[in-house]
């Protein structure tokens, strides 16, 4: 209970080393004071729990402070008993320094000690964990009086990594971390060795890490067995039962049916179709899960959609003549979804704010389409609420025309209802002004998203009705978020922002985790490419004639996809000359129209070419995968 609330009640699980949880449920539903009772801040107000007297537990300290000691050094404390033999061996030193006999016996136990907790590379384990989080090697060095309050929530989270622990209580690790840290600190926790449980709202995170889902509902807590993907269906089963809620989920899997069916004609990319399909279709499947959702909103169409919405021209990014991104060209139509991507201080939040306006361009040039409205949404949005005012009062400086009703009709979507919409938003929580932020940015009616985060502090539920939102969205979008089954489902393509530019990626989420694996290490040595080259060589000769059959039978099918790859090619050089043209922001401004109508009556014919052979090309490839696979 807290106070005379009760959050969870007659809740019986056990847990055995190695599980790995995922503790979910609503905002305020008590995943927190669950994790507060594991520690022995919260005591239970009946029943038994029992975890053994010998377990270290970690967990992330809240609070960070100003320490002069170098960030390496703080996240080695995080390891109490390694800094305990490390003192007891220096008491122990100076102690035998007068004496040759001394403590020599103390000494050498200690030292074997050490050496089995793997005591003597406990520096390089430190430096590994603060890499990847996104620490620099200059940074090790660094007081943590230093580092921002982002940059100290990640030292806490790389301090409590650092613990040998046997429990590890984890609550929203990612909300401060950017996509390549969520990578990296993904596979950390896969190989994690003890019991973890962990609070997350970011689906991916927590499909490719727990094995067990605890569900705290209506005062209940169940265990359900497997990710959260099998928790989803499980409950999705359960919900599917309550005659009340079919007939709104069969409108979701319709909603998401028609959804599946435009983006397959207006793919731009094959690999990016093939992805983005699967990823609705999937949605499907957990849809029921998300029926008895207290969230349901969708965006407002926007008033006008220019052609394009916006167009950077070779421009120069920055701060005070420091040159964060060169060479940028983006022209940004309606309807197209463009995720950015590449690790934190790339850029990517640079180039968002020279998009909405909000920085200035160092060089080049950034030419806004007639009646553009931009909706944009950064953490520092939430800043702007007024405290003293509630949902409705800031709905009502908006649009003081329209009337009190269908304003808390539509701020009920968001899940502000009753008292709550005219409540005070001072003492709301993170999730609540992000929610009320996005409320009042969807209430505009923008035609060009820019979206930095917009999920940090909102659950589960929101971000699905976020997501079945956006899919529906007629604007432009661009987004930066850490979320990937918001990333996957929304965006039909991405930009890298990286080593000073932004330019297409030709790939999925899953290629760029590829691409961050090679940045971090060498994959192959040419010792290694030559061992490869044999075994190649050999299996090639064991299974000559199985190899020739197969390659006989998938020939015809790959002469037509090369076909198609170099018109597609070809086309697209075409293409790619038309946008550079349609860059210029000379061509708008010249009275003589005739040239832009040809450009854009040609952009269009060459797109409907290039989507045409690429839904040939993706049917071809579907054959291809049903014949046996080439050795």
């Amino acid at each position: 209970m807290r106070g005379a609330k009760i959050l969870v009640d007659d809740a019986s699980f056990q847990l055995h080393p190695g599980h790995k949880v995922g503790l979910t449920g609503a905002n305020g539903a008590g995943k927190s004071s669950i994790f507060a009772m594991l520690r022995g801040e919260l005591h239970a107000e009946k029943g038994d729990l029992a975890i053994p007297a010998s377990w270290v537990i970690a967990h992330v300290a809240q609070e960070t402070p100003a320490l002069e000691q170098a960030a390496v050094q703080f996240v080695l404390d995080g390891d109490e008993e390694l800094r305990a033999i490390e003192h007891a061996l220096e008491a122990a030193q100076n102690k035998a320094s007068g004496d040759a006999l001394g403590d020599s016996g103390n000494i050498a136990e200690l030292h074997a000690r050490l050496k089995d907790i793997d005591g003597y590379s406990a520096k390089a384990r430190a430096a590994e964990l603060l890499s990847g989080l996104g620490f620099s090697q200059a940074d090790l060095e660094k007081p943590v009086a230093a580092f921002s309050g982002g940059w100290r929530v990640r030292l806490n989270l790389a301090r409590a990594l650092m613990c040998r622990s046997d429990l590890l209580l984890l609550d929203e690790p990612t909300n401060h971390l950017d996509l390549d840290a969520v990578i990296w600190l993904e596979n950390w926790l896969q190989s994690y060795r003890g019991t973890l449980i962990l609070i997350s709202h970011d689906r991916d995170f927590l499909d490719a890490i727990v094995n067990h889902i605890a569900h705290i509902e209506q005062q209940k807590l169940t265990l359900y067995r497997g990710a959260y993907s099998d928790f989803e269906r499980q409950r999705a089963e359960k919900l599917a039962l309550q005659q009340s809620m079919f007939e709104k989920q069969q409108r979701k899997v319709a909603h998401l049916h028609s959804y599946i069916d435009r983006f397959k004609v207006q793919a731009t990319k094959a690999r990016q179709a093939q992805s983005r399909i699967k990823a609705l279709e999937r949605m499907e499947m957990i849809s029921a899960a998300h029926i008895d959702s207290q969230f349901n909103f969708e965006f407002r169409p926007p008033l006008n959609a220019p052609e394009p919405l916006l167009a950077l021209a070779d421009v120069q990014i920055g701060y005070a003549e420091k040159v964060i991104l060169s060479e940028v060209a983006l022209t940004i139509r309606p309807k197209e979804r463009i995720g950015l991507l590449g690790k934190n201080g790339a850029g990517k939040s640079t180039l968002i704010k020279l998009l909405a306006g909000e920085l200035r361009p160092i060089s080049g040039k950034r030419v806004e389409g007639k009646d553009l409205n931009i909706g944009y949404f950064a953490q520092h949005q939430l800043e702007q609420l007024r405290a003293n005012e509630s949902p409705l009062q800031h709905m009502q400086r908006l649009d003081p025309v329209t009337r009190e009703q269908e304003l808390l009709n539509y701020l009920g979507g968001f899940d502000f209802r009753g008292e709550m919409a005219k409540a005070a938003c001072e003492n709301f929580s993170g999730g609540e002004k992000s929610r009320l932020a996005l409320a009042l940015l969807i209430w505009t009616r923008p035609n060009l998203l820019l979206l930095d985060e917009p999920t940090n502090h909102l659950d589960l539920e929101m971000r699905h009705a976020l997501t079945l939102a956006l899919q529906e969205y007629e604007g432009g979008v661009i987004v930066v978020s850490h979320d990937r089954a918001l990333l996957r489902a929304t965006c039909d393509q991405f930009i890298l922002v990286a080593d000073g530019k932004a330019e297409a990626f030709d790939g999925d989420l899953e290629d760029y985790a590829n691409w961050l694996s090679r940045q971090r290490v060498k994959i192959d040595t040419p010792e290694g490419l030559q061992d490869k080259a044999s075994r190649a060589t050999n299996s090639y000769t064991q299974n000559k004639m199985e190899r020739q059959a197969r390659i006989a039978e998938r020939r015809p099918l790959l002469k037509e996809s090369e076909k198609l790859e170099q018109q597609i090619h070809t086309w697209q050089q075409q293409k790619n000359a038309c946008d550079t043209r349609l860059n210029e922001p000379a061509l708008y401004e010249n009275a003589d129209k005739s040239e832009l109508q040809n450009l854009l009556k040609q952009q269009a014919e060459l797109a409907q070419r290039i989507e045409q052979a690429e839904e040939r090309w993706l049917e071809l490839h579907e054959q291809l995968e049903l014949l046996p696979q080439i050795d």
